[in-house]
């Protein structure tokens, strides 16, 4: 990947990984957007981004995202984002439609005609599968990692903590499979994978710059 070009990296990641932390740490320190479930959805919701307008806007402009962007004023920066960023334990994707997942996939190959970006989730590594200059990384960590820090900053039990997760990971496993006829889990579908144990969500994103060039 040349940081130099336009570029997109995908962030696909276990519940508890901490890899939500790493992707926005991450699009900071190299000054792009940072792009999750809970902004996607906002922006369908509140613009009606549905498949047919996004091809009305297509239609009007090849680069439709960034006609769109400036009309409404909204900033290219990562920070300007913040207030769609969702909780971490968020509602699993049990009401994607097709449609929905059409329109979300339109949403996110304009955004990155359009600007550089930092991707997480939204089955990233399909979407981009195709882009000249992406990286697909996937964020994995053992499930005592995983249990103590969704217990730790949600206010859980263990108990109940391992519970969200194995939920969370049976909706997302189900979610790709459907869509994109494959296993989030297939390391094959990634560029490179990363076991959060042990590690800080600095020390993660470290590893990347690394592995990118730049640190």
């Amino acid at each position: 990947m040349n940081v130099n070009e336009k570029f997109v990296i995908t962030i696909n990641r276990e519940l508890g990984s901490g890899g939500r932390t790493v992707g926005r740490k991450l699009a900071e320190k190299l000054g792009v957007p940072f792009f999750d479930k809970a902004l996607i959805k906002a922006l369908q919701e509140k613009y009606h981004l549905d498949v047919s307008e996004i091809e009305k806007l297509k239609g009007r402009n090849h680069s439709w995202w960034a006609d769109f962007k400036r009309s409404l004023s909204i900033g290219a920066q990562q920070g300007e984002f913040k207030y769609y960023q969702a909780k971490m334990v968020e509602e699993p994707d049990m009401l994607t439609t097709d449609e929905m997942f059409k329109a979300e996939q339109e949403i996110l190959k304009g955004i990155a005609e359009d600007e550089s970006c930092i991707v997480a989730g939204r089955s990233g590594f399909y979407v981009f599968r195709s882009h000249p200059n992406r990286l697909s990384i996937l964020i994995q960590a053992s499930m005592d990692f995983r249990v103590e820090r969704v217990a730790r900053k949600q206010n859980m039990t263990p108990e109940e903590a391992r519970k969200v997760i194995e939920k969370v990971d049976k909706m997302r496993e189900n979610y790709v499979n459907k869509y994109t006829k494959t296993s989030r889990y297939d390391t094959r579908n990634y560029d490179l994978v990363i076991s959060a144990d042990g590690k800080t969500e600095d020390e993660i994103v470290d590893i990347i710059l690394l592995y990118i060039g730049q640190k």
